[in-house]
C-alpha cells in the first residue's frame, strides 16, 4: 500500500483529502504544517507528499526545497488557492512534480496522484522504454530499434530525467543544480545546448519529442 504525507493548515481540508486517500487504497498520514511533517517524514517511509503552499511559519516552498535536499525522488504535488504564474514556477524550481489549484476536486487529485507513483515507479526502476527507444540507467545506454545511441553521461541523464516524468515541466535552473556541480559557470544556456543536442540525436525517433515550455524549462512529450 502506499504512503501519502498530506502538509494542509486546515484541519478539515487535511482529514477531507486524507480520508478519501484511505478510501481509495492509500495509507495517509496528516501533518498541520512543515515542523510536524519533518518530524513525520524522519519518522516513516514516504512514497508521495501532498502539501499547501501557504502555512505558517515555513511556507510550501521551503517546506519542498528541505525535502529535495533529502530526497531527490519522492513526488512532491503542491495543492493551493495561489493561482498565479510566479508562484507555479517557483513551485517548480524547488522540483515540485505537480501543481492543484484549489478548490481540489478530489476524483482529480486521486488521477494525479496515480500518475504521479506510476512515474516514480519507472524512475526507481533503472530502464525505461518508451516505444522503439530504452534507457538502461544501469549501463548508462540508450538503444533505438536495438541500436545503440552514443550519449555523454550528462545527455543520458538529463533524457533519462525527462522522460521518467513524461509532461512534466523541468526549469532550466532545477537541471543546472542536478546535473552541473557546485562550480559550473556556464549558465543556464548550457542546458539549452544539451537539449539541442539530444533533439538531433533523436531525430529519427517518433516515440517522444522534447518541447520547450517558454519561461520555465523543458518536458519530454511521448506521442
Amino acid at each position: 500500500m502506499f504512503k501519502i504525507l498530506v502538509v494542509e493548515d486546515d484541519r478539515e481540508l487535511n482529514q477531507a483529502v486524507c480520508s478519501f486517500l484511505m478510501q481509495n487504497g492509500y495509507e495517509t498520514v496528516g501533518c498541520l504544517g512543515a515542523n510536524e511533517a519533518y518530524n513525520a517524514i524522519y519518522g516513516n517511509m514516504f512514497d508521495m507528499i501532498v502539501s499547501d503552499i501557504m502555512m505558517p511559519d515555513i511556507d510550501g516552498f521551503e517546506f519542498a526545497e528541505t525535502v529535495r535536499s533529502l530526497n531527490n525522488e519522492i513526488p512532491i504535488l503542491f495543492m493551493t488557492a495561489r493561482d498565479d504564474l510566479a508562484s507555479k514556477q517557483r513551485g517548480f524550481r524547488a522540483q515540485i512534480d505537480d501543481y492543484m489549484v484549489k478548490p481540489i476536486d478530489l476524483d482529480e487529485l486521486i488521477l494525479h496522484i496515480g500518475a504521479l507513483l506510476r512515474r516514480a515507479k519507472i524512475a526507481s526502476s533503472k530502464k525505461l522504454t518508451i516505444g522503439s527507444l530504452t534507457l538502461n540507467a544501469e549501463e548508462h545506454m540508450a538503444y533505438l530499434n536495438d541500436e545503440e545511441i552514443a550519449l555523454t553521461v550528462r545527455e543520458f541523464n538529463i533524457l533519462y530525467k525527462l522522460l521518467s516524468y513524461p509532461k512534466k515541466t523541468f526549469t532550466r535552473s532545477g537541471l543546472v543544480d542536478e546535473f552541473w556541480d557546485s562550480e559550473a559557470t556556464s549558465g543556464l544556456r548550457m542546458v539549452d545546448v544539451y537539449i539541442t543536442k539530444l533533439r538531433n540525436k533523436f531525430s529519427n525517433c517518433d516515440d517522444f519529442e522534447i518541447v520547450t515550455v517558454h519561461g520555465l524549462g523543458y518536458k519530454a512529450v511521448p506521442k
